[in-house]
């Protein structure tokens, strides 16, 4: 039986690159799932309960990319750059071969470093995605980076963004915060105000309108599971759809009355299906 997420000890690997990684691991399987995190988050932004759920079945490894929370070193201000470094610490932690599982900015990420290392990975689910080049996602909407982006950490700005205005969705999300709160000691370092600078900087980049830039996502010939909130302001569903067809092996499920943090308030059902697809033939 896994350690409960709130129970994993946080461990640190150094690369090649001179970095220490911090990261946790827990569950088991033959092939581990790699977490990508969302934008300013770290180690303890992960919902304990879609850990829990997710290595229940396998071996589940979130980590820390370069200069985000305990891991030293700076944050890049590209995708491409931390995709770099996230094979780094594949390499640190003698990681074959993998599955990933990117959500928001983490999904960027994962989707360069499947581009960017094929062999290195089996399966791969983009929670919260677009392609890079897709016209409109040059920035999120003023309200959304206002919610989520200011110096100050903002519990209902995150609430608004992650979760819809309906009774479920909102005490889905207050049961949320309370989760990733609950951890008492050995928490993750928070991340730091150049994190967040160059995560946006990335983020922007990524979303300048660039049509041809569409069909590099079509060499990813690898099994896709693509997800995302009906109701997510953050990374509109119509860019999960706008994925899902120029992936040559996709398939895409939109989980309703959610926004952002739709794998947060469905962790059961999401972590089910995440199984499925990863324990399928194809």
């Amino acid at each position: 039986m896994a350690v409960p997420y709130l129970d994993t000890p946080t461990k640190s690997v150094k690369g090649s690159n001179d970095i220490d990684y911090a990261y946790r691991e827990a569950g088991e399987s033959a092939v581990p799932v790699v977490l990508f995190q969302h934008f300013r988050g770290n180690l303890d932004s992960w919902d304990p309960a879609l850990i829990d759920d997710l290595s229940a079945r396998r071996r589940v490894i979130t980590f820390d990319n370069s200069g985000v929370g305990a891991t030293t070193g700076t944050t890049p201000h590209t995708i491409e750059e931390m995709a770099a470094d996230a094979l780094v610490f594949f390499d640190a932690l003698g990681l074959d071969q993998v599955d990933l599982l990117g959500f928001s900015i983490g999904s960027f990420v994962a989707q360069e470093v499947v581009l960017t290392r094929p062999d290195a990975v089996r399966k791969v689910v983009l929670a919260s995605s677009a392609p890079k080049g897709a016209a409109g996602m040059h920035g999120w909407a003023r309200d959304v980076i206002s919610a989520v982006g200011q110096p100050a950490p903002n519990p209902q700005g995150y609430l608004e963004v992650f979760f819809t205005g309906s009774s479920q969705s909102k005490e889905a999300g207050a049961q949320t915060l309370k989760r990733t709160f609950a951890r008492q000691e050995g928490r993750d370092q928070p991340t730091t105000w150049q994190t967040r600078l160059a995560q946006y900087d990335a983020v922007c980049a990524w979303g300048i309108p660039n049509h041809s830039l569409l069909e590099r996502v079509g060499s990813i010939d690898h099994p896709v599971f693509v997800a995302n909130g009906d109701s997510d302001p953050m990374i509109l569903p119509k860019y999960s759809h706008l994925l899902a067809g120029l992936l040559p092996d996709a398939r895409i499920e939109i989980y309703p009355d959610s926004a952002h943090g739709f794998l947060f308030q469905h962790h059961a059902g999401f972590a089910s299906d995440v199984d499925l697809f990863l324990a399928g033939s194809n």
